[in-house]
């Protein structure tokens, strides 16, 4: 084992979470290092998504998901329009398909105005149609707030803030053990082709990373059994649509998700998504003890165009192309209740300056923001 110099601060992973907190810290005056096991930076949960910017619609109000997305969206329209990167605030449709479904978005709008999500209107289905011709509902919930991103410029515009800040980058570099010493904690990692680990001494130690933060958790010293931080991976596939002669949507079109809300498990249903160049993805679905590959099986494209159909009613399985997966961190399980977001300081169970990140899911993208925010507080002791 050989020892490096150290930091203030060393953060695990680069994906959003952990490149926006490694930006707040060194903003804040922390040197600062960024760990990823990955050759690049936001190469898994960041990169494989629906590239969504949330409202904050459907999590308690009370929860760390609403607080941290609401926030969070506040913050990143205004950090993408002043650095140059792509988005689209083109508003989402949650759509209803019967009777009892538009009394539903009633109560959905309602969780909406608690969590202080701004501009919700209730649609009629002519006035529904009017606004996306593609859709047959019998009435939507518009949120004019959400839109879609470039994750990869937005992923680049925090590295470059944190290194323009003075934090450091290490690629290709994998945390195998954490040790609370007088100075803080040493990590030791191992880098390609090393066969011996090296030691890096900070005072703050901030986990994020994605499906690995449970194991970093459990090797800084955390029950993460015991205390509810085991996740369950949960893949989610997308299938890209491509009808003859084209389909453009201008809006997020989103069914209503069981009972209107983030029930844990079930996630939000399969919805339709534009890209930034005019194409639309449907997905994710939701696959617990699949295997945990990225490969997408082409013969689920009659389940997603079945699933869609219930408000695009033209989607034929003959559309959809195998597009991509991704591997969600969720803290819920299979019929499971709602989780809400980890993101705490680890004093209180005789970790300090341990932060741990875990059960990061959507809409830890939009979030990210405020999540470094709140990181940023743990370490001042504000949280």
């Amino acid at each position: 084992m050989s020892r490096r110099r150290g930091f203030d601060a060393v953060v695990i992973g680069a994906g959003a979470v952990g490149l926006a907190s490694a930006s707040a810290l060194a903003r804040s005056g922390r040197s600062v290092l960024v760990l990823e096991r990955q050759g690049g930076i936001a190469r898994e949960i960041t990169a494989r998504n629906s590239q969504v910017i949330h409202a904050g619609l459907y999590s308690p109000p009370e929860s760390l998901k609403t607080t941290l997305c609401v926030r969070g969206r506040e913050l990143l329209y205004p950090w993408l329009s002043e650095r140059g990167v792509a988005f689209r605030k083109l508003g989402k449709l949650v759509v209803a398909t019967d009777t009892p479904g538009c009394a539903r978005l009633e109560a959905l709008r309602a969780r909406g105005h608690a969590n202080g999500v701004p501009g919700l209107e209730l649609l009629d289905a002519s006035e529904t149609r009017r606004r996306e011709p593609a859709v047959v509902a019998s009435g939507a919930l518009f949120s004019p707030e959400s839109g879609i991103l470039d994750v990869a410029g937005f992923a680049l515009s925090l590295l470059a803030d944190a290194e323009n800040h003075g934090a450091n980058l290490l690629l290709e570099h994998q945390v195998v053990a954490l040790e609370r010493v007088p100075v803080g904690w040493r990590v030791e990692v191992c880098g390609p082709g090393q066969t011996l680990s090296e030691g890096l001494e900070c005072e703050i130690v901030v986990n994020a990373a994605g499906l690995g933060s449970d194991r970093i958790a459990e090797m800084a010293g955390v029950a993460v059994d015991a205390q509810g931080y085991r996740l369950k991976p949960c893949k989610g596939s997308y299938f890209a649509l491509a009808p003859p002669g084209g389909m453009a949507l201008d809006h997020l079109v989103y069914p209503l998700p069981p009972g209107a809300s983030d029930s844990g498990a079930g996630g939000l249903g399969i919805h339709a998504t534009p890209d930034l160049f005019g194409g639309v993805r449907l997905g994710p679905d939701a696959e617990y003890g699949a295997r945990l590959d990225l490969a997408v099986d082409p013969n689920r494209a009659d389940f997603f165009a079945e699933s869609v159909r219930h408000y695009l009613p033209q989607v034929e399985a003959s559309w959809c192309r195998a597009d991509f997966a991704g591997l969600r961190p969720k803290l819920a399980g299979p019929g499971e209740e709602f989780r809400d977001f980890i993101v705490q300081e680890e004093s209180a169970r005789g970790l300090p300056g341990l932060i741990n990140c875990v059960g990061i899911e959507s809409p830890g993208l939009t979030a990210a923001l405020a999540i470094a925010e709140r990181v940023v507080a743990g370490v001042r002791g504000e949280t």
